[in-house]
C-alpha cells in the first residue's frame, strides 16, 4: 500500500488532513463536517468557470443535456462556490452558437467589468480557422480581461480535418501575436497530433483542458488489466508527454469529475489521472479549474476541490499554493 492511500484511508486525524472525507466506498458527498485545515486557507483562482445566461446566448449542444439545459447565472456559482476559498475565477466560453460569438464575449467582459464577484478574466469563443480570424480577435484586442480563445472541433473527420488544417494554424499564430492563448480541448487520440500545432505555432500559449479529457473509469479498467483500457491510457499518456515537451504548454487538473456517476466514486478514483499530469507537466505548469457547471454531472464543486485536496494532501504545500493559484495568476497575468 502506497503513501498516499495509507494517509486517505487513515481518515481525518488532524486538522491538517481535514477535507479528506471517508475513504472505501462511501462518496465524498457523505463525508461528515471537519475541522479547518491549511489547504482551506489557500487561495484558490478557478481557471474553468462557465455561466451561460439562456436569455442572452443560444447553446445547440444542450439539447442533449437535459442536467444542465437552464440558465447558470453568477449567483448560482456564488452559492455552488460558498465556504470555498476562491478568490479569482477567469470565464471559459460555453460554445454558443456562431452568431452569438461577440455577444458572448461582451456579456462577459461587462461582468469582469462589474468587479461584483470572482470572475476578473475571460477565454472568449472564436473560429482560428474562419478568414476573418484576425478581425474578431482585434476587436477585442487592448481588452485587459480578455486572456484567450477557446473552439472545441467536433470529434467528427471534418472536424478534425478542421482543427488539423493549415488554417486552424494561421489563427493560432494570430493569437501569439496579440500575447493571447488558446485552450486545447479534444480526445485523448488528437492530443500527440496537436503537439504539432503546438510546434507551428512558437509564440503561442497552449492549455489542455480536462487533463486532456482522460476518462479515470479507463484508468480503474487499465488498473484491473483490461488490454484495451491500458491501450487507451498508454495513448492518452504519449499525447500529453508530447504536448508538455513544449515549455509553452500547461495543463488544466480539471474535466475527470463529470466522467464519473454521482456518490460512486472517491477521490483515489481520480488520482492516477491527477498524479500523472503533475508529473508530466511538474508543478509550474498545472492549474485548477472546477468546470462548474459541467462538473455537476459527477459531483459538486465542493466535492471536487475536496477530493483534489485529498489527493494533493502529501505534497507540499508550495506546490499545493502553485496548483490552486499561484501558477493561474502567473499565466493569466491576474492581480
Amino acid at each position: 500500500m502506497n503513501t498516499r492511500r495509507r494517509f486517505l484511508q487513515a481518515g481525518l486525524a488532524t486538522a491538517a488532513t481535514a477535507f479528506l472525507g471517508r475513504r472505501g466506498r462511501e462518496s465524498l458527498a457523505d463525508s461528515p463536517p471537519v475541522a479547518p485545515s491549511s489547504d482551506e486557507t489557500i487561495p484558490i483562482v478557478d481557471t474553468h468557470r462557465h455561466l451561460w445566461d439562456l436569455t442572452q446566448v443560444r447553446l445547440a449542444w444542450l439539447e442533449g443535456t437535459p442536467a444542465l439545459n437552464r440558465s447558470f447565472l453568477p449567483s448560482d456559482y456564488r452559492e455552488a462556490a460558498q465556504g470555498l476559498s476562491i478568490k479569482q475565477a477567469v470565464y471559459m466560453e460555453v460554445a454558443v452558437v456562431e452568431e452569438d460569438l461577440v455577444r458572448e464575449a461582451e456579456y462577459v467582459i461587462d461582468l469582469c467589468r462589474q468587479g461584483d464577484g470572482p470572475t476578473t478574466a475571460a477565454v472568449i469563443g472564436g473560429r482560428p480557422a474562419a478568414p476573418d480570424f484576425a478581425q474578431y480577435v482585434d476587436r477585442f484586442r487592448g481588452n485587459p480581461y480578455v486572456k484567450g480563445i477557446r473552439h472545441i472541433p467536433p470529434n467528427t473527420p471534418a472536424g478534425r480535418e478542421m482543427f488539423f488544417s493549415p488554417a486552424f494554424s494561421r489563427g493560432l499564430k494570430v493569437l501569439g501575436e496579440r500575447g493571447w492563448s488558446f485552450d486545447i480541448c479534444v480526445p485523448p487520440d488528437w492530443l500527440e497530433e496537436s503537439a504539432e500545432i503546438v510546434a507551428r505555432c512558437p509564440d503561442t500559449r497552449f492549455i489542455v483542458d480536462h487533463c486532456g479529457n482522460a476518462d479515470p473509469n479507463r484508468f480503474r479498467e487499465a488498473r484491473k488489466g483490461a488490454a484495451d483500457a491500458a491501450a487507451y491510457c498508454d495513448k492518452w499518456r504519449s499525447g500529453m508527454r508530447a504536448l508538455a515537451a513544449h515549455s509553452r504548454v500547461v495543463c488544466k487538473i480539471s474535466g475527470i469529475v463529470s466522467r464519473m456517476t454521482p456518490g460512486d466514486w472517491k477521490a483515489d478514483d481520480l488520482a492516477p489521472v491527477v498524479d500523472e499530469c503533475i508529473d508530466i507537466f511538474g508543478e509550474d505548469r498545472v492549474m485548477f479549474a472546477g468546470d462548474w457547471p459541467v462538473c455537476t454531472k459527477g459531483g459538486t464543486l465542493r466535492e471536487w476541490v475536496r477530493a483534489l485536496q485529498a489527493i494533493t494532501a502529501e505534497r507540499p504545500i508550495a506546490f499545493r499554493r502553485k496548483l490552486f493559484a499561484e501558477n493561474a495568476v502567473r499565466f493569466y497575468g491576474l492581480t
